[in-house]
């Protein structure tokens, strides 16, 4: 997942980096607000980009004794960022620039030819990262709705590129609609209005991208089925007798904590330790009350071993069950 996601990243920082240069030559040549807003939004999807490679690079980092979870949610930190970055520079920006144009408007015709040469080679850059954002969404969704998978995901990085990539197909639509006007009727009202919408819808997504990254940041609670799966299987355990609370937390994209507090079942134990030993017989090997004692202490011995090795084998279970575990605490209630 994270493999696929780091590809869809790369493939829009090279798509927009091309399409910025050339939204940004358009705009010199014909002095569009709505071409100025393109540039600037290419230019901030880029910037934002860069930093979802680095949150992937950084959240790769093995764990270090400060850090014994590991850095699975510094990509959640990069990806707010990224997002902030989103909200002031391509929405405040844009929408700034949009109402200053709108306020003090200025239309110079024959521009509109190379703008829109310029928006056809954007759209198809745009679309092509779009499609690889969408083809990596589409192998790690399965079943679960696009929308449903784009607000719960753990991987930020493939929500934001795919909004961020959808974003600015619909942006490139919006300023070809917005200049086509402009030069139809000589109003450049259409386009300055053009370029305060396609401020608006970066800041949209902004907002939906720091609040999903917000909770992940604070560790958002497993999905509740697979929540169930886990509790199915301590259950299922012949050692467990009761659960008194079980806490999963998301850490990181495909990276799942488990803490249960767990009764377990001392007669079972024990059973497991007596199982095949001739109870007469070692009854009879007693002689006396010291030898007695000798025995229980090594019995009880026997049962705190048993009990470990009892937790490291449900532990082993759950992390081949739900292979996205990679930290499981079981602790005797």
């Amino acid at each position: 997942m994270a493999g696929g996601s780091e590809k869809a990243v790369y493939a829009a920082i090279a798509g927009n980096t091309a399409v910025m240069l050339a939204k940004f030559g358009a705009f010199f040549a014909s002095g569009s607000p709505a071409m100025l807003s393109e540039g600037i939004h290419s230019l901030a999807d880029v910037g934002n980009q860069a930093l979802l490679a680095l949150g992937i690079r950084k959240s790769n980092a093995p764990p270090q004794p400060g850090f014994p979870y590991g850095f699975h949610r510094d990509r959640y930190v990069w990806a707010l960022i990224s997002a902030v970055g989103i909200f002031f520079l391509g929405c405040g920006v844009t929408v700034y620039h949009g109402v200053s144009s709108l306020l003090h408007p200025h239309y110079e015709p024959g521009g509109a030819m190379i703008a829109f040469g310029v928006l056809l080679f954007s759209l198809i850059v745009e679309g092509w990262t779009l499609l690889v954002a969408f083809r990596h969404v589409n192998s790690v969704r399965g079943d679960v709705p696009l929308g449903k998978f784009l607000r719960e995901t753990s991987d930020p990085m493939a929500s934001a590129v795919l909004l961020e990539d959808g974003a600015a197909v619909l942006g490139v639509l919006m300023a070809a609609v917005g200049i086509g006007l402009t030069e139809i009727t000589g109003n450049p009202v259409f386009d300055s209005l053009t370029s305060i919408f396609i401020g608006l819808l970066l800041g949209l997504i902004a907002i939906a991208l720091i609040r999903r990254n917000r909770e992940l940041l604070l560790g958002e609670r497993v999905q509740d089925e697979t929540v169930e799966r886990m509790v199915t299987i301590l259950k299922d355990q012949p050692e467990v007798d009761e659960l008194h609370e079980v806490r999963a937390v998301v850490l990181g994209s495909g990276a799942l904590r488990l803490a249960a507090d767990i009764d377990f079942d001392g007669k079972a134990i024990a059973r497991t330790l007596l199982k095949g030993k001739d109870l007469d017989d070692l009854r009879q090997s007693w002689d006396n009350p010291a030898e007695l004692q000798q025995w229980l202490e090594e019995f009880g011995e026997a049962v705190i071993d048993q009990l470990s090795t009892t937790v490291d084998r449900i532990e082993e279970e759950l992390i081949h069950e739900i292979p996205e575990l990679t930290h499981v605490a079981l602790e005797a209630d």
